[in-house]
């Protein structure tokens, strides 16, 4: 067995002296979406970087969980209040991923942003946070739309950067063999940082990484410096991605690395191929174990395994979904949301 050098003794434990607190003993155990009468934000409030973890204003760990839209360009109905709070009374979802697709959405729509400005203000009025997703994917390289990316983020800064609701996710899944960290997602993150922090200095701000968001290593070894309340992301599906990144996850941490998973689904990640549910609660003991928060992915009603409604559900995108709405993954994901399951119990099931 490799012996653990002392430096590497040392290292791991500044990880875990700098983390605001013992893992699994976070405010947000009973992962309620309201509690006493009190919204997730009212109990939270503005959320901060301590460590590894995620914080609330108190500094003690929270693990926040919700669902994302799908692109906004083909979904956007459901980017209403009326389905935002369905989410959160029924399926005690904690927050709202709005999923802005930039090449084929926004970049030649702008008229999209106002599915964002609706998911922000649903958001509020409803207390849950919501994620600002600049959703880069067939554009690979975030640096090709980045002076959009700065106009975009610093509207959004300066009307809504006092609201503790936001959450800025940069850049959804950078990709490509000449996409690298170094060169193009790090120098892209830093100037949309800083266009945002003239306006808001203080909410969490998610940077993507290589590898369709899947290679959080290298940020690791790299991080981005002298900023504070920044998180990175890590994307999986659980039918598709499994040990081998949850021990890179795992690396990463230790390195110092605070991880938000901001897209993750219960099939392959193609959307398809089926649930898979054992494979899936051992994700998401995973994540709660190591304070990890999360987003599912997605609410639509198009038909693939990874949707949580039925083909052609709720076509008017009202909410008051019933059990015969949902999908397999609908019923399935709204369970762990609602506290109802959890590996011991699902195995107990079978």
């Amino acid at each position: 067995m490799k012996k653990l050098s002392i430096v590497s003794i040392a290292l791991a434990v500044l990880v875990l002296a700098a983390s605001c607190g013992d893992k699994g003993k976070y405010a947000g155990d009973s992962h309620l979406a309201i509690e006493d009468g009190k919204t997730v934000v009212e109990r939270y409030g503005s959320l901060q970087v301590i460590g590894t973890d995620l914080c609330d204003q108190n500094g003690k760990p929270v693990q926040i969980r919700g669902m994302s839209s799908h692109g906004l360009q083909w979904y956007g109905k459901y980017a209403n209040k009326d389905v935002i709070k369905w989410l959160r009374d029924d399926w005690n979802c904690q927050a709202w991923r709005a999923a802005l697709y930039t090449q084929g959405g926004y970049i030649g729509n702008p008229v999209l942003k106002d599915k964002v400005i609706t998911s922000i203000e649903a958001c509020i009025e409803t207390g849950m946070y919501v994620l600002v997703d600049w959703h880069v994917l067939g554009d690979k390289d975030p640096l090709l739309y980045a002076v959009d990316a700065e106009d975009f983020f610093t509207e959004i800064a300066q009307k809504y950067g006092d609201k503790a609701n936001i959450i800025y996710e940069i850049c959804n899944e950078p990709n490509g063999k000449n996409v690298t960290w170094k060169d193009n997602i790090k120098p892209y993150a830093e100037r949309i940082i800083a266009a945002i922090r003239k306006y808001d200095p203080d909410n969490v701000i998610i940077v993507g990484t290589p590898n369709w968001s899947g290679d959080v290593l290298s940020a690791a070894r790299d991080p981005i410096l002298n900023q504070k309340n920044i998180m990175y992301t890590v994307h999986f599906y659980t039918g598709s991605q499994g040990r081998e990144r949850r021990a890179e996850i795992k690396k990463a941490l230790l390195k110092g690395l605070p991880i938000f998973a901001t897209e993750w689904g219960c099939t392959k990640d193609s959307g398809d191929g089926g649930v898979f549910e054992k494979e899936t609660l051992q994700w998401t003991e995973f994540l709660r174990e190591n304070n990890i928060s999360w987003i599912n992915w997605s609410v639509n009603n198009k038909g693939e395994d990874s949707g949580v409604l039925k083909f052609n559900a709720d076509r008017n995108a009202k909410g008051n979904w019933k059990e015969e709405d949902l999908s397999k993954a609908g019923v399935f994901i709204r369970r762990i949301m609602r506290n109802e399951l959890d590996y011991a119990t699902w195995k107990k099931e079978k």
